[in-house]
């Protein structure tokens, strides 16, 4: 029996290299959201003169949407690998390993993706308000009301990860309350 047990559990451990194409396939949808960016920028040379303000102004938010998403692809890869498949033991003193990396557990992963959302719905709104002439008003009403959601939800997921991980008292603590309300 304690052989079967020791199988399953190294196979239940080993199956965490499953996800490793996975992160790898991230990094393909990364050199894509790239591509997608010069296209974009390449699009923006060519109307340079063209343009008027606001329209170059649209333009270059789209450019900044394609760097907030790649900005969060790079994170979870990154902290998803090491938090659920293995340390990335090779950038370890390296001098252009980022701050952040090694540090982003998985609540703090699912709080910047909320973020992000807010950020690209942001953006977004704010393409909007710039051609708000060319854009239904119901239209623009409901884009406010989803932006308003994700704000919420992104707030009411911070507090409850806040009250999830309050500090809970220790046994001498909690009989030194008793004794406290006894008197």
């Amino acid at each position: 029996m304690e052989k079967l047990e020791q199988f399953i559990e190294t196979t239940l451990f080993r199956s965490r290299w499953l996800l490793a194409p996975l992160y790898l396939g991230l990094v393909v949808a990364l050199v894509i959201l790239l591509i997608k960016f010069m296209v974009k920028l390449g699009a923006i040379f060519l109307v340079i003169f063209d343009d008027t303000g606001p329209q170059l102004i649209f333009k270059i938010l789209g450019l900044v949407d394609v760097v907030l998403v790649a900005n969060l692809l790079l994170m979870i890869i990154f902290s998803g690998y090491e938090n659920f498949v293995s340390k990335i033991d090779m950038v370890e003193g390296h001098v252009d390993k980022p701050d952040w990396m090694g540090k982003i557990d998985y609540t703090a992963l699912k709080l910047k993706v909320i973020g992000s959302i807010v950020a690209i719905s942001s953006i977004e709104l704010l393409k909007a308000f710039i051609d708000i002439h060319n854009i239904p008003k119901e239209d623009i009403l409901w884009m406010v009301i989803v932006h308003m959601t994700f704000i919420s939800a992104g707030v009411l997921f911070a507090l409850m990860e806040r009250i999830g991980h309050l500090p809970h008292p220790t046994h001498k603590e909690k009989t030194e309350e008793t004794e406290d309300s006894a008197t």
